[in-house]
């Protein structure tokens, strides 16, 4: 996958941006002398699930790892583990009928430990102001970065929750490029409801270079709401409409506030959702905290 940083929302813009993307060549080591043509799939309308499954899938998925990759001496400690309950290099993975029983039940335990822990990632907030929070912990950033390569530290205190939630980025120098704040909750203390109806108000002069945006995910998976028109809003959206005092109101819900689709992310009636906002080329009022992102209000019920 691969994510190009648009100059614009325009049809122009989209286009270079796919026609540089293009130019990206991915080929075995051993081919690099004279590489085969690089083969780019359009998935638009393909069901890609990549989010984690808390079942025997988790396990299966674990064991083609395990058979696949070369072990790194921090994963070492895992080997003997994994082999008590039939994961082995070089071996299938065949769990009789009572091990799946009992790994499905793992599974669904696990699931609700780290959701039980996933709050604590947004504590402290990253304004006094508001409950958006860097989801990590900084010494957990640190070890993001450096693939965990620090001799004497291995941060384990909230790395679970924090893959639940960063399993599709780790940033290596958080905020050089982008930075990423997150909040699960809205001004209340609330969790977000899907049925629900909500306004993000983003104050003029936002500190970017390139642009902002504001996704919504399910709070379930942490992946992307499924079948909804679209995702996110951002600065580069066509059409995206102003205050006269150059803030922007974005609303979350599961239908568009009267006129106000253009500023408005879809939700879903079936559960709750979480907002990850995005900073491209972020400047230093985002860092000296001059410049502030309020918490998200909610509006009305269902």
């Amino acid at each position: 996958m691969l994510r190009s940083i648009l100059k614009s929302g325009s049809e122009t813009d989209i286009a270079k941006a796919v026609a540089y993307g293009k130019r990206v060549k991915v080929y075995p080591l051993s081919q690099a002398a004279s590489p085969p043509p690089t083969v780019f799939v359009d998935a638009i309308d393909v069901v890609f699930d990549s989010t984690i499954p808390y079942d025997l899938n988790f396990f299966q998925s674990l064991n083609r790892f395990v058979q696949y990759e070369p072990w790194l001496d921090r994963d070492k400690a895992m080997i003997d583990q994994l082999k008590s309950i039939g994961i082995e290099k070089g071996k299938p993975f065949n769990p009789d009928p009572r091990t799946q029983m009992t790994l499905n039940g793992a599974a669904r335990e696990a699931n609700a430990w780290l959701a039980n822990r996933y709050d604590d990632l947004f504590h402290p907030p990253y304004f006094e102001t508001s409950r958006w929070a860097v989801p990590a912990t900084p010494d957990l950033i640190e070890a993001f970065g450096t693939h965990f390569a620090k001799p004497d530290s291995y941060p384990d205190r909230h790395p679970g929750a924090a893959r639940t939630r960063w399993d599709f980025f780790s940033a290596k120098h958080l905020g050089a490029g982008q930075f990423y704040l997150m909040t699960i909750k809205d001004k209340d203390g609330k969790d977000f409801d899907g049925g629900g109806s909500y306004r993000l108000t983003v104050p003029a002069n936002a500190p970017v270079k390139q642009y902002w945006s504001a996704t919504v995910y399910d709070r379930a998976t942490h992946a992307l709401i499924r079948d909804q028109k679209w995702s996110s809003r951002s600065s580069q959206n066509t059409g995206l409409q102003k205050n006269a005092d150059g803030s922007v109101d974005v609303y979350f819900g599961p239908k568009a506030p009267a006129g106000k689709e253009s500023n408005w992310v879809p939700t879903s009636a079936n559960g709750q959702f979480e907002v990850l906002y995005r900073f491209y080329g972020p400047e230093k009022p985002l860092f000296d905290k001059t410049w502030k992102l309020p918490d998200i209000e909610k509006i009305s019920a269902q």
